[in-house]
């Protein structure tokens, strides 16, 4: 493990398994975690939501095969309380799910949808600086024709949390352009302790919620709420864009892939195998087979005929023409 200190500190590896798709994407990263060599000290820690009035569903997993593999593939399942956003906002769940981890401890947090394709204990983290995923597009703000512009927006939230907006910025990229602001995918994060890191950005996501500065007025935060908050908590804590060297995370190690019909069109060939491996045993394919996506695009080839329809080195520029292409031709699921 790479980290200024502790070499042999145990690091909490955080998911949110809950029911329906998040219940087989969470099978799919244990049995990734487990894949290959990997010679970080963790402990996988599947957070669970309860059912509370803010689920009117029962949102745990449901089927006790997956709970039973889960605990088997070494992860242990923690419930968490949902008291500000569940059902209305589920990207909310992994804010509030920092609270199960123990505090002090060194996390990373990953989506589900998620595959470990190389050796974690490879990654440079720095646990004092934060970070989190840079493979993102420029999804927020919106910018409207006579409205506020970038620096405007962005700068009003550094403005309402007390922190510096001049030093957050990108002086490479030209004013007015997205990525010369301070933006994460929440794919992944880090940080030295989940009780610190957590704590603001649930303070940090609340207020612009309920309360945005006004050139937020005709912004939507669903589904980016999370994306909003998580520079300005990462900027506050000492972090930035570069506080991962590149190559690591979203690169050799970890790959988001979002849905499966996108990994089958954009990743490379050794997630493929990965994927394709990890859901070969019989102990996971009888239950992984019960999740339609996963029936038909791993076991019954439909993702080989999805990578079929691109050229994986001259991908289109935008991820969402790779989604319409594959929708046109009959094959998207999620």
């Amino acid at each position: 493990m790479a980290t200024r200190e502790g070499q042999d500190q145990t690091v909490n590896i955080m998911i949110v398994g809950q029911s329906g798709r998040l219940q087989y994407e969470s099978l799919l990263f244990a049995a990734s975690l487990l894949d290959g060599p990997n010679t970080l000290p963790h402990r996988l820690i599947v957070a669970e939501p309860q059912p509370g009035p803010l689920w009117p569903n029962d949102p745990r997993i449901k089927q006790s095969e997956v709970r039973d593999l889960l605990e088997q593939m070494g992860a242990e399942i923690r419930p968490f309380e949902s008291l500000h956003f569940g059902r209305d906002y589920p990207y909310g769940n992994k804010i509030e799910a920092l609270s199960v981890l123990p505090e002090g401890e060194p996390f990373v947090f990953f989506d589900t949808d998620t595959l470990i394709h190389g050796d974690p204990g490879s990654v440079p983290f720095d646990f004092d600086r934060p970070g989190a995923s840079l493979r993102r597009e420029g999804t927020w703000p919106k910018i409207e024709l006579y409205g506020p512009g970038y620096t405007e927006i962005w700068r009003a939230l550094y403005d309402r949390f007390g922190l510096d907006f001049e030093s957050s910025l990108d002086r490479s990229q030209p004013d007015e352009y997205w990525r010369r602001y301070l933006y994460f995918n929440a794919g992944f994060f880090y940080y030295r302790c989940p009780r610190v890191f957590g704590q603001r950005f649930l303070d940090y996501a609340l207020e612009i919620r309920d309360a945005p500065p006004a050139p937020l007025v005709c912004q939507s935060f669903d589904p980016w709420l999370d994306q909003i908050a998580l520079p300005l908590v990462i900027h506050s804590l000492g972090g930035g864009r570069d506080s991962l060297p590149e190559g690591y995370l979203d690169g050799e190690v970890s790959c988001h892939y979002r849905v499966l019909p996108l990994l089958y069109a954009r990743e490379s060939d050794r997630v493929i195998e990965v994927l394709e491996r990890i859901c070969a045993p019989n102990r996971l394919k009888k239950v992984l087979k019960q999740y339609e996506p996963i029936k038909r695009i791993v076991y019954q080839g439909r993702g080989r005929k999805v990578r079929a329809l691109f050229d994986q080195n001259n991908l289109p520029a935008r991820e969402q023409m790779i989604r319409n292409q594959i929708k046109r031709e009959g094959f998207w699921m999620r």
